[in-house]
């Protein structure tokens, strides 16, 4: 199974955790449909069917990594 490089799957933990938050506040139609978008991003990214499963193994596999890998960044 690929597996998404840890500083996009941050930034989509750190997005979705954003977005939770302004959805709690604001519950726009743009927030949810952003919202929807990076859940639906996280699952497909983690081989998951749902978002709690999703940021569990995005946990699992952040835990893991190296923080100064950017092998997969660098051209």
């Amino acid at each position: 199974m690929l597996m998404a490089h840890p500083a996009v799957l941050r930034t989509l933990v750190d997005q979705y955790e954003t977005l939770r938050l302004l959805h709690a506040e604001d519950s726009s139609e743009k927030v949810r449909r952003r919202m929807d978008d990076v859940t639906y991003t996280l699952c497909v990214t983690t081989g998951t069917r749902d978002i709690d499963s999703a940021l569990v193994a995005a946990r699992h596999q952040l835990a893991g990594a190296r923080a100064d890998d950017d092998s997969l960044l660098t051209v």
